[in-house]
C-alpha cells in the first residue's frame, strides 16, 4: 500500500509517501517538505503565533494535494514537541482540521522516543544488542534504551535545537559566561535521568538519529547523504570537540555553509553540538552511530504491525 506520513516537527513540516508492505523496508517513493519553525513562533506565553498556524495550515492543505496526486490511500498525520507544548495546542489542531480535514496526532515524548526506538531497531536488527538511542527534534532530545523492540526506558527533554536557539542564541553566539551557564543547564537537564539508561549498564551500540545529529556527523566528517543510507556513519566525540571551539567563532552565515547544514537550520547547529557532546559525554560514549530511520519509519512500522495483526 501507499501511505503519506505528515510529520510536523519543531523545525519543518515533511510528508513522506513510502511504499510500505508488511516485511520489507518501508520504500521512499516521494518526499514534501517546508520549513515551519514553530518552535521559534511562538510568543511569550508559549502560543503558537498566527503566522506559524497560517504556515502549518497551509502546509498540510498542500501535503493533502500532494498525498493524493501520488495516489496514497492512507496518511498518517502526527505532531511533536512545539504543538505538544504550546499553550494553544488545542486551538491549533482545530483549525488545521477543520481548514484541511486532517486530524493530527499529537505524539507524546515518550512515545516519540519510543516509535524512534522501534525505527532504530528494525535497521539495525537483533544482533546490535542492547541500544542507546539519542534522537534531538527542534524542541526536544529524546533518548531511549533496551534490548528488545520496545524500549526499557524511553523519555523526552525540552532541549531541542530549535527551542535553545530562540531562548539562548536569538542574539547571536552568547558570551562565554552565557555560554558556560546554557551548557550547564543542557547537561542538568540530560543528568537529571540519566539513571534510567545507565542502570542497565553501557550498550552494545549507541545510535543517533534525526537531521540534526546527521548535520553534526557530517561536520566532522561523516560522509555526505549523496553516498547513500547503507554507508556507515559516526558522530565521533572526539571529532566534534575538536570543531566545537570554531563553530563557536562562526556566523550563521558562516554556519549555513557548512557541508550537511542547511541555511534554515545553520542557527541551530551550535546549541545542537552542544546537547550532542552532552550525550557523549554524561554517557561516557565515545562515538554514536547515525542511523538514517528515525521518527517516521517508527510511525510507519508500527501502523505495517498493528494491520498485519488485524489481518
Amino acid at each position: 500500500m501507499r501511505v503519506g506520513v505528515l510529520d510536523i516537527g519543531s523545525n519543518t513540516g515533511h510528508l513522506l509517501v513510502v511504499d510500505a508492505h508488511g516485511g520489507a523496508a518501508p520504500l521512499p517513493a516521494s518526499s514534501f517538505k517546508r520549513p515551519l519553525r514553530l518552535a521559534e513562533h511562538l510568543d511569550d506565553r508559549g502560543a503558537v503565533t498566527q503566522v506559524g498556524i497560517d504556515a502549518l495550515t497551509d502546509f498540510v492543505a498542500e501535503s493533502v494535494r500532494v498525498a493524493e496526486d501520488r495516489g496514497c490511500e492512507d496518511m498518517l498525520g502526527f505532531a511533536t514537541s512545539a504543538v505538544r507544548d504550546a499553550v494553544n495546542s488545542d486551538a491549533v489542531l482545530a483549525h488545521v482540521q477543520e481548514q484541511t480535514g486532517v486530524e493530527l496526532a499529537v505524539l507524546s515524548g515518550s512515545d516519540e522516543a519510543r516509535l524512534t526506538f522501534l525505527a532504530v531497531r528494525r535497521w539495525f536488527g537483533w544482533s546490535a544488542g542492547r541500544l542507546a538511542v539519542f534522537d534531538i527534534g527542534g524542541g526536544s532530545l529524546e533518548i531511549a534504551g533496551g534490548a528488545d523492540e520496545a524500549p526499557d526506558v524511553a523519555w523526552s527533554m525540552p532541549i531541542g535545537a530549535a527551542r535553545l536557539a530562540r531562548t539562548y542564541f536569538a542574539a547571536g553566539t552568547p558570551s562565554p559566561d552565557e555560554l558556560r551557564r546554557v551548557r550547564h543547564e543542557v547537561r542538568v537537564e540530560i543528568a537529571r535521568e540519566a539513571g534510567r539508561l545507565l542502570r542497565a549498564g553501557a550498550p552494545d551500540r549507541a545510535v543517533a538519529t534525526s537531521k540534526t545529529f546527521r548535520s553534526i556527523a557530517r561536520i566532522c566528517g561523516a560522509a555526505p547523504s549523496a553516498a547513500g543510507p547503507l554507508v556507515p556513519r559516526v558522530l565521533d566525540g572526539a571529532a566534534l570537540r575538536d570543531r566545537l571551539p570554531a563553530l563557536l567563532t562562526m556566523s550563521v552565515d558562516e554556519l549555513g555553509t557548512l557541508p550537511g547544514v542547511s541555511p534554515s537550520r545553520a542557527h541551530q547547529v551550535v546549541p545542537g553540538a552542544l546537547v550532542a557532546e552532552a550525550c557523549l559525554d554524561i554517557f561516557d560514549l565515545p562515538a554514536l552511530e547515525i542511523c538514517p530511520w528515525a521518527l517516521r519509519e517508527g510511525v510507519i512500522l508500527e501502523r505495517l504491525d498493528q494491520l498485519s495483526v488485524l489481518g
